[in-house]
C-alpha cells in the first residue's frame, strides 16, 4: 500500500493533494500499526469514518516514551532516542528507512535555503554530540558532508576555529550557516561576540537545565546584537518526527510542503481546526514519517497563522490529551 508514496510526498503532484495522501497514509497506519490502531480503537473511533485530515485521531507524543510506535514486522536501521533531563524517560523513534529521512532533510533544506553544497555549515550542538542516537546530529551530519567546505563541522570546543573558519568563508563569499543550541549560541555570543554579520544563525532551542530560563525573544535580542545579524532563525524538529520547520527570524515557522500544523482545542483535545488564527496544542501532520505515525499531537502550545504558518508560545505542563493514559506498559 505504501508503493510510490515517497515520491508522492516530495515530488507531489498538482493533481494529488495533501489531504488524499495523508488519508491514504493514515488508512496504512492505523491498519499496520499496533499501537495507533489500539489509540484509534481506544477512542472508539472507525477507520472508515474519518473523511476529512481534522478528523484524523492524533497520537499524543508521550506514546513514544513507552510504546514502539511503528508498522508491525518490519526492520529498523536506527532508533532515534531523545535528549532528556534527570528521571526522565526519552522518546524513541524506530527509523525503518533512513533514506526516507535523508529525503526529508535534504529536501527541505534546499527548499528554505538552497544547496547546502553552496555554504560553509558550523554546528554548535554539545548536548546532543554528548549523546548517542540523536536525529539532530543525523541531520547535520548529512548537512555538513553536503557541503564542499572542507571546514565545515562541529565545534563545540573550538570556537576560535569556528570564528576564524567564518572570516574565511566570509573573504571568500560563501554563503554561511551557523546552527546550534541555545545555550552554545550564548556562551559564544557573551564570550567572543564575533562579528558573523551576513551569517544565518539559527537556534534549535535547548536551554533547559544549561542556563538561566529565558524566552526565545530575549535570546533572539542578546543573539542579534552580539553576534552582529539581523535576524536569529530557528529550527522546529521532533525526534518523534522525520521533517523539520524553520523559521526565518520573525518567530513564524513555515513547514514544508509534507508537513502540516493544525490546532487543537485545548478543553477538548478531540477537535481540531486548520482555520487560521486559532490558538491551541500543536498537532502535526508528518507525511515523511510513512513507518511510524504520521499524525502526532504535540505538548506544543501555539498559533496557526496565514498559509500554514504557526509560532509556539509555551508547552503544557501535564498535558491532558484524552487516551494518553490507555496504554502506559512498557514498548
Amino acid at each position: 500500500m505504501t508503493e510510490g508514496l515517497p515520491d508522492l510526498i516530495f515530488d507531489r503532484k498538482d493533481s494529488v493533494s495533501f489531504s488524499d495522501i495523508a488519508l491514504r497514509i493514515f488508512k496504512f497506519q492505523a491498519d499496520n500499526n499496533p499501537v495507533y490502531r489500539c489509540f484509534i480503537s481506544s477512542l472508539g473511533r472507525t477507520v472508515s469514518g474519518i473523511k476529512r485530515i481534522i478528523d484524523i485521531p492524533f497520537l499524543p507524543a508521550e506514546f513514544f516514551k513507552s510504546q514502539k510506535v511503528a508498522i508491525e514486522n518490519l526492520s529498523f536501521e536506527t532508533v532515534f532516542e531523545s535528549s532528556r533531563t534527570t528521571g526522565d524517560i526519552p522518546s524513541r523513534h524506530f527509523v525503518h528507512d533512513l533514506k526516507l529521512y535523508e529525503k526529508s532533510f535534504q529536501t527541505s533544506f534546499r527548499y528554505f535555503y538552497g544547496d547546502p553544497s553552496e555554504y560553509f555549515i558550523a554546528a554548535l550542538l554539545p548536548s546532543y554530540s554528548e549523546r548517542q542516537n540523536s536525529s539532530l546530529i543525523y541531520m547535520m551530519n548529512g548537512l555538513i558532508k553536503e557541503s564542499r567546505n572542507r571546514n565545515s563541522g562541529f565545534y563545540d570546543n573550538n570556537p576560535e576555529d569556528l570564528i576564524r573558519n567564518f572570516q574565511i568563508a566570509k573573504a571568500s563569499g560563501q554563503k554561511r550557516l551557523l546552527i546550534g543550541v541555545s545555550f552554545a549560541l550564548l556562551d559564544l555570543a557573551n564570550n567572543y561576540s564575533p562579528d558573523l554579520s551576513g551569517t544565518i544563525v539559527m537556534e534549535t532551542g535547548g536551554m533547559k537545565g544549561r542556563r538561566k530560563e529565558i524566552t526565545r525573544e530575549e535570546l533572539h535580542e542578546i543573539l542579534k546584537s552580539k553576534l552582529s545579524v539581523q535576524a536569529i532563525h530557528s529550527e522546529y524538529g521532533m525526534t518523534e518526527l522525520l521533517s523539520q520547520a524553520y523559521s526565518m527570524g520573525n518567530g513564524i515557522f513555515n513547514c514544508p510542503p509534507w508537513m502540516k500544523i493544525l490546532i487543537r482545542d485545548p478543553q477538548d483535545p478531540l477537535t481540531v481546526t486548520d482555520e487560521q488564527d486559532r490558538a491551541g496544542g500543536i498537532n502535526i501532520i508528518d507525511l515523511a514519517n510513512i513507518y511510524s505515525c504520521s499524525f502526532i499531537a504535540t505538548s506544543d502550545f501555539g498559533r496557526l497563522h496565514e498559509e500554514g504558518s504557526f509560532s509556539i508560545s509555551g508547552r503544557f505542563d501535564n498535558s491532558d490529551i484524552r487516551g494518553c493514559n490507555l496504554m502506559s506498559g512498557p514498548a
